[in-house]
């Protein structure tokens, strides 16, 4: 079962190529279901229409897992493609030896692409069961 994370957490969308990159848009939308969106510029989209296969990494307080999953888009729009990650395998990081104690710190320098990702969330819970 996927553990919870705060809206904005930083994950490693991990592709065929290998190709891997930061994403913000991760949500939780079940118990092995993860939705976030791409921009269509992306090359992470191009290689999830040609190879579904991917992980996401998470790295937040109390949070340090890998899910492995099969990536289906859902949704588009001009700007992104909206993307369902149906978990088949999570790979939980977590030692006693060590405790993740924050994540990744970002803010938005631009109202506008603010704006722009609280249009994204609010799409993304639109297309959650």
């Amino acid at each position: 079962m996927l553990p919870d994370w705060p809206d904005g957490t930083v994950a490693v969308l991990s592709t065929s190529g290998p190709h891997a990159i930061p994403v913000s848009t991760a949500t939780r939308s079940g118990d092995a279901t993860i939705h976030l969106a791409l921009a269509h510029t992306r090359e992470s989209l191009a290689n999830l229409r040609d190879d579904p296969r991917c992980a996401l990494t998470l790295l937040t307080a109390g949070v340090a897992v890998t899910a492995y999953a099969s990536a289906t888009v859902v949704a588009e729009d001009e700007r992104v493609a909206y993307l369902r990650l149906d978990v088949h395998e999570l790979a939980d990081h977590d030692q006693p030896t060590f405790e993740v104690e924050d994540g990744v710190r970002w803010r938005w320098t631009d109202d506008g692409a603010e704006q722009g990702d609280a249009a994204i969330r609010a799409r993304l819970r639109e297309l959650q069961p």
